[in-house]
């Protein structure tokens, strides 16, 4: 559902001059609640993305990773289009088991 814009709005998106005063403006400072949801969603988006360019870098379906590392297509499916969440755990079975790559997390 889109809602209108208001000109004060306008005029602060207008005025950002950085990429983090538009997410400002947008959702919120860093630590609300609408901010916090939009930084889950696209870490999850990113994540689905980088699966999603593994696997096809690595030639394989998804039907075929799912084999290798134990599980459905339809979850390899589900977490390449954003539609559920994934344990640690699984993320590295993927990564190292299923395409062969390293991963390291990061905590800042």
């Amino acid at each position: 559902m889109k809602t209108e814009m208001t000109e004060e709005k306008s005029a602060a998106i207008r005025s950002c001059q950085t990429f983090d005063e538009l997410l400002d403006v947008e959702y919120g400072k860093t630590g609300t609640p609408t901010r916090d949801d939009f930084e889950a969603r696209a870490e999850q988006f990113y994540i689905s993305e980088m699966l999603k360019a593994a696997r096809v870098e690595a030639k394989i379906t998804q039907e075929q990773l799912a084999s290798k590392i134990g599980t459905k297509k339809s979850y390899i499916s589900r977490l390449e289009n954003g539609k559920c969440d994934i344990q640690l755990s699984t993320l590295y079975r993927i990564f190292q088991t299923g395409l062969g790559k390293t991963v390291s997390v990061h905590i800042y």
